[in-house]
């Protein structure tokens, strides 16, 4: 089950490095690859509109890969683990690519035979981490279009990050669907900036479902609110999806 406030980021396989070993003398048969790479920035969304990039920081897991218990599962299927950190089985370290991955493959299990098999025949196409945010920066940067235009757009720079688990996955998070509106939506709410949400909900007004009430509140939410006219919050999404979908007002 996902948490409110988890996140998931995936990576190609090429790009993870992934490799099944063989079983050794007398050992088990292994995993090996990244589930993220350092310095690398990625897309989330469309940064020109909705979406920003973001960069994962040197050093971001150093405090969770220290206190945390991770484990190795297969699709994010908290049914299918793989290994675990507790259990010696994972090894999590951080080297000058980002997240590295090390695991025992226990052929006892049905599906971790079927795992191999899978990245053999390149059924499974991705690896991916699940995580909460602790600490991150937002800037402003310059970027070129592919049209040769130059553009502004924000960057996130993840700092440090809560490690749940990390997973090898059939279908990698495109960032068009709509696992990229919940990174945008999720790293918005963390973020707390109001602000943030009204710019991209020009372009995609759902983000507006992510929006956090301060949690003190015990307000009928649907109620008017001083300076607030009746209906306003739900004019404020048709005025947004009638500039999303260009309709007349």
């Amino acid at each position: 089950m996902t948490r409110s406030n988890e996140e998931r980021r995936d990576l190609a396989l090429a790009t993870a490095g992934v490799e099944v070993r063989a079983d050794g003398e007398g050992g088990a048969p292994g995993f090996g690859g990244h589930a993220a790479v350092f310095n690398s920035r990625t897309a989330i969304g469309n940064p020109l509109t909705w979406g920003f990039y973001e960069e994962i920081a040197d050093g971001a897991f150093t405090k969770t890969l220290t206190e945390g218990d991770a484990r190795f599962l297969v699709d994010h299927d908290t049914r299918l683990v793989v290994s675990r950190v507790s259990a010696g089985t994972l090894r999590l370290t951080q080297d000058e690519v980002g997240l590295a991955v090390d695991a025992d493959l226990d052929s006892d299990l049905s599906y971790v035979r079927d795992l191999v098999v899978n990245l053999r025949n390149k059924n499974i196409t991705g690896m991916s981490f699940g995580f909460r945010v602790v600490k991150d920066d937002w800037e402003m940067v310059d970027i070129s279009t592919t049209e040769g235009d130059k553009a502004e757009v924000e960057l996130r720079i993840i700092r440090e990050v809560q490690l749940y688990e990390v997973s090898a996955v059939t279908f990698p998070a495109y960032e068009d669907t709509d696992a990229g509106l919940r990174s945008v939506g999720v790293a918005l709410a963390a973020r707390g900036d109001s602000a943030a949400f009204d710019r991209r909900a020009t372009y995609r007004p759902e983000l507006l479902d992510f929006r956090r009430e301060p949690a003190e509140t015990t307000r009928d939410t649907d109620a008017p609110q001083p300076g607030e006219t009746t209906g306003s919050r739900q004019a404020m999404r048709m005025k947004a999806l009638a500039a999303r979908y260009r309709l007349a007002r």
